[in-house]
């Protein structure tokens, strides 16, 4: 099977759980997937609790938990240069199913560059489906993809002073 490009971006809620759910699906059928969670860094959240209980799925975090406002710090740098590292050597062919989550905030940032992306897509294994999750997708990657679903708010619950819950945000 040749490994297909993804993107779920937008302002709306849900690309990492879109991108969840494909994890659970590709898990169920005996693949072995990655996650690469750029920027956050949420021990408490549900899918790191079940990710290493779910066999085939692992989830990695490499951010400092906090969306970059402004310039990014050395913090932020040393995090997404290690996510990136892990992410480059997923993409050889150990994981059937790679997601690069929140990639685009850390590409916006000018933490990774869209071109050293670009190329690593183009020439990872043959047979990885990647996805790439976050608002505001660089327009090259969006262009490089196969898929692409843009998440489009209509209505939300933070609108009305809900905060996240568990279970449901994280």
């Amino acid at each position: 099977m040749k490994g297909l490009i993804q993107v779920y971006t937008g302002k709306g809620k849900g690309k990492t759980t879109a991108a969840l759910g494909l994890a659970l699906r590709a898990v169920g059928q005996g693949m072995q997937v990655r996650m690469i969670q750029f920027v956050k860094n949420v021990q408490g959240s549900g899918e790191v609790k079940m990710a290493g209980q779910l066999p085939g799925f692992s989830l990695e975090q490499f951010g400092t938990g906090r969306f970059v406002k402004g310039e990014p710090g050395p913090a932020d740098r040393e995090k997404a240069a290690a996510g990136w590292e892990a992410a480059r050597e997923s993409l050889q062919g150990d994981y059937d199913l790679v997601i690069l989550d929140e990639i685009s905030h850390v590409l916006n940032k000018g933490l990774l560059s869209v071109e050293e992306v670009l190329g690593a897509l183009r020439e990872r294994s043959p047979q990885v489906e990647v996805v790439l999750t976050g608002r505001d997708m660089p327009p090259a990657i969006i262009d490089a993809a196969d898929l692409v679903t843009e998440m489009v708010p209509v209505k939300h619950p933070y609108d009305q002073g809900v905060p996240a819950r568990r279970g449901i945000e994280f």
